[in-house]
């Protein structure tokens, strides 16, 4: 396998990265002390300027305005992306509307495409994405109160949503609902596509993270679905595939997740780096890169991301060899070690800041709190711990030590 970069992504993260530097790293100050939503002019002037470098919607279809990268490519992309807050969105592959994008793509109808994935790969709306809910464990999709009863050609929904992440703002939702309460667990699932202008749809709060609420595209929500009826018509993909649908989603999204956190891995090196190598701490002009601690909190930060960064990389190259189904242990796999070394990577450059790393004169205190959730969405850590080992166990089982 070979993870070379070939000559046409490096000159586009190389664009990517004097963006990032350039254009949007500057303004992080005022994304940490305003609302997002106040932002949005600069925002879209960003996003102009992205779009004539045609740079824009990196992983998204070229037929609907995107640039086609396949998802090692884009892997390479979301790394580069990863450095600021600001990176995905400004670039048009931002989520919940990239996982959306995928499932609307490859199981929309010409009807959908047209109304809902063309304007949103164009950056022209938002969507959201509501499947986990206040009283059933996120971990396990199959567990839904939410229902989608028929009745004559609608939808009639009924639930609670939390955590959809960018409903505020949204031009409509994926709803993940229970049509086929009789069917086998996993059958039992649909996604429907509800506008967020229908009668029922109900968009509670902007649920408050480590104390913040946010606005706009950066808020996660909590929905109440009260006899929200839709058109039978808005059935995404067959009825009782939602959870099909949904791990469709995941396998891809993982990749672009973990390499967008070795992206925050990378910034917070950086500036880990930067700080020790700068900040003097005793009369005789001597610096904190001086002191042991320091240097191995350095060298066991460069290992960690070099090795997370090749295991995401390898789990991508195995999806696009074999499949999400054959690459479903090094999914796993990267989920939490990457997630993990990223809490690791932030928490020193934390604390080689020291008092300025609690503020927000850094990016570092944003991506501690903000990024604490990686080790819970989209799969707790000890739910991929539990069943990647159950997978190894049995071949034990079966005949003995694997070979």
């Amino acid at each position: 396998m070979d993870f070379e970069m070939n000559d046409r992504i490096k000159t586009i993260t190389g664009m990517i990265n004097e963006f990032v530097r350039k254009e949007l790293i500057p303004l992080e100050p005022e994304f940490l002390t305003h609302e997002f939503t106040e932002m949005m002019p600069e925002i879209e002037e960003k996003r102009r300027m992205v779009k004539q470098m045609e740079l824009w919607a990196p992983n998204h279809p070229k037929e609907y305005g995107g640039m086609g990268l396949d998802l090692m490519d884009h892997a390479y992309v979301s790394e580069a992306l990863g450095a600021s807050p600001l990176g995905h969105f400004v670039f048009g592959c931002h989520a919940p509307d990239a996982g959306n994008i995928e499932i609307l793509h490859k199981y929309g109808t010409p009807e959908q495409k047209e109304k809902y994935l063309r304007p949103l790969v164009e950056g022209k709306i938002r969507s959201c994405f509501s499947m986990t809910e206040v009283e059933m464990p996120g971990s396990n999709p199959v567990m839904l109160d939410t229902t989608a009863v028929k009745d004559g050609g609608h939808y009639v929904i009924n639930g609670q949503k939390w955590y959809s992440t960018a409903a505020d703002g949204a031009e409509f939702a994926i709803v993940m609902a229970i049509t086929n309460p009789e069917a086998p667990p996993y059958l039992r699932a649909s996604m429907i596509i509800v506008p967020c202008d229908t009668p029922g749809f109900n968009l509670v709060r902007n649920i408050p993270v480590m104390g913040h609420s946010g606005a706009g595209y950066f808020s996660h929500g909590e929905i109440l679905y009260q006899s929200c009826r839709v058109p039978v018509e808005n059935l995404l993909g067959p009825e009782g595939h939602g959870f099909v649908i949904a791990q469709d989603r995941l396998g891809p999204g993982r990749i672009h997740h973990c390499m967008r956190w070795i992206g925050i891995c990378n910034r917070a090196f950086d500036l880990m780096c930067s700080r020790a190598s700068q900040r003097i701490i005793s009369p005789d002009q001597k610096t904190l890169a001086t002191k042991q601690i320091i240097q191995s909190w350095i060298a066991e930060s460069a290992a960690e991301i070099q090795a997370a960064r090749l295991m995401t990389l390898h789990a991508a190259w195995k999806i696009e060899k074999y499949g999400a189904k054959e690459a479903r242990d090094d999914i796993s796999l990267i989920k939490f070690v990457v997630a993990n070394t990223m809490q690791h990577v932030i928490d020193r450059a934390l604390q080689v800041h020291g008092g300025m790393g609690m503020t927000d004169d850094t990016i570092l205190a944003f991506f501690f709190r903000h990024e604490r959730a990686a080790r819970i969405y989209d799969g707790a850590d000890e739910v991929h711990k539990m069943n990647v080992a159950k997978r190894i166990l049995k071949g034990y089982e079966r005949g003995g030590a694997k070979q």
